[in-house]
């Protein structure tokens, strides 16, 4: 079975799966893990990245700064929705190899660009933009994992991949700070910049006027992304039957199939952005409600109508999923646990930089000021890191405590935990926005934002087992894949919503809507699967 491409492929079957099957499945998680941690790592990096920019005194203002994250998120969530349907068309080795390879293209330029503050805005807006590729590629990853492994491991197995996967979002965040401390690149990693505001690690603080390589925030996942390559070209494979990949074509006409339907999700995901974002960069024609089911529709219609032959046909077959109205539940809880924890994770630095790290008096026009540098603010640099750490963390134990005890009770479970504490942080975050020394409020604040990440990946991990005990073997993957896509607007909305509220003096008005959502999801939680007579048990 050491061949690239694997025909027979049984993995229900317990003879299979304990002599042949559990070697190979294990050899491809184990490979799929560290690609996906390091998309996680590129698509999110600008959460610490604009902390630092803003640390070194680029010429953008705060809300530039979270747009930058903002179009990450959105093209990143725009490209799973090709993404879905890469497995079914490629072949998961094909997919994963040429998936991480492209993560390089921003990896590589964002190091260029950071090493100039003249670099103008559309430059990073663009390198934000191709960050999406990191973004995507959960979709895909999920979708191979989930044929690898029988269900009755499925919780356990694709938690570990999401999980340890997500742990690209910590790693980043204690990574790139540390990375950005050393010229570990010499002539070639360009000059050093000083520090106008006081940054961090998760040492501790770092002291304005200080050295920093901000360029490095980029090119150090260079040093990761080769081998990986090499690794997913080298060690993975295709599983080549009707249900998984029918026919995966030579390896070149499968990155020519991968690369056509990402264009149209930039195209799309570029589109919506130009019709959101002010000028200069757009013309800020729609709200970004009515906005993101456009994106969303317009994806989906020109995957489906700009492909011909074989490929219609594939996708044809994998669009069936939205004739299930399980799809679109498992669509909507997803997002309340995912979409959370991938869109604070974008945010949750800047945040804490923007509201902690000024003081907030009142004038004596009775106007408030929030750009009063406040010397006793935390680092964000310093604290970030932590919440998705431990959310990553607790990811494959939500997974295996749902393979247990079911995962739409544990779903229930956290949809209670994650209003309260939502409703917890919007208290503290209202007090600190009108306080001349925040800080007195930033260890409640955090802490409930701790206990919010570690409901979100309970929650990941109880969503996958429900998904994965509902839908048939060819339905599975496709699923995770479009419900995960549609999650990921978390990483735009969040940050979006964010940015917004503080510019408009609430931030605690973000939290109070997202409590709201929270309890629409419970609700359709105990509607779908946990009433008397649900449409499937406890699944």
């Amino acid at each position: 079975m050491s061949e690239i491409n694997i025909k027979n492929w049984k993995v229900e079957d317990e003879q299979f799966w304990e002599s042949t099957g559990k070697k190979i499945a294990n050899r491809n998680l184990w490979i799929s893990i560290p690609s996906l941690l390091c998309g996680f790592a590129v698509w999110l990096m600008w959460g610490i990245i604009t902390v630092q920019m803003l640390n070194l005194g680029f010429p953008f203002t705060q809300a530039e700064l979270f747009t930058l994250a903002s179009i990450a998120g959105l093209t990143g969530a725009t490209l799973r929705i090709p993404s879905t349907f890469f497995i079914r068309i490629a072949g998961g080795r094909n997919t994963i190899f040429f998936t991480t390879a492209l993560l390089m293209i921003p990896a590589f330029g964002t190091g260029i660009a950071l090493q100039d503050k003249d670099t103008p805005l559309w430059i990073f807006q663009m390198l934000a933009l191709l960050s999406g590729f990191g973004g995507g590629n959960f979709a895909s990853s999920m979708s191979n994992i989930s044929y690898f492994f029988p269900k009755k491991v499925q919780g356990t197995s694709l938690g570990l991949n999401a999980g340890l996967g997500n742990f690209g979002v910590t790693t980043m965040q204690i990574l790139v700070p540390l990375a950005m401390t050393v010229g570990m690149f010499g002539a070639f990693g360009g000059e050093s910049s000083e520090l106008v505001n006081t940054s961090g690690t998760l040492i501790g603080k770092i002291p304005a006027g200080s050295e920093t390589w901000i360029q490095n925030s980029g090119l150090i996942w260079m040093i990761f992304l080769i081998p990986l390559a090499l690794a997913g070209w080298f060690g993975m494979n295709n599983i080549v039957n009707e249900a998984v990949t029918p026919n995966p074509g030579n390896p070149l006409s499968a990155f020519a199939k991968i690369s056509g339907l990402l264009a149209i999700g930039f195209v799309t995901a570029a589109g919506g952005l130009y019709l959101l974002l002010p000028a200069p960069t757009g013309i800020a024609l729609l709200s970004k409600w009515i906005l993101l089911p456009i994106i969303i529709a317009s994806t989906v219609l020109l995957i489906k109508y700009l492909t011909k032959g074989e490929l219609r046909k594939n996708l044809d077959r994998q669009y069936k999923i939205f004739n299930n109205k399980h799809t679109w539940s498992m669509t909507i809880i997803y997002t309340m646990t995912f979409g959370s924890f991938i869109g604070y994770s974008a945010a949750f630095p800047l945040a804490i930089k923007v509201i902690f790290g000024f003081s907030h008096q009142m004038g004596a026009d009775g106007i408030w000021a929030h750009d009063i540098v406040n010397p006793n603010g935390p680092s964000a640099l310093t604290y970030a890191w932590m919440a998705p750490f431990i959310g990553a963390l607790i990811r494959p134990v939500g997974g295996w405590i749902s393979d247990k005890v079911g995962g739409a009770r544990v779903t229930q479970i956290v949809s209670i935990v994650m209003i309260a504490s939502a409703l917890g942080v919007a208290y503290y975050m209202a007090a600190a926005y009108q306080s001349a020394t925040p800080e007195d409020y930033f260890w409640p604040f955090f802490g409930l934002f701790i206990i919010l990440f570690t409901a979100t990946g309970v929650g990941n991990g109880s969503t996958f087992r429900t998904i994965a005990a509902v839908f048939n073997e060819e339905q599975a993957g496709p699923v995770l894949g479009w419900t995960s896509a549609v999650a990921a607007y978390g990483a735009f909305i969040i940050p979006k919503v964010f940015g917004e509220q503080i510019k408009e003096t609430t931030p605690e008005y973000a939290l109070y809507g997202f409590a709201v959502f929270y309890f629409v999801c419970l609700v359709l939680n105990w509607w779908f699967y946990m009433r008397p007579n649900a449409y499937v048990k406890n699944p």
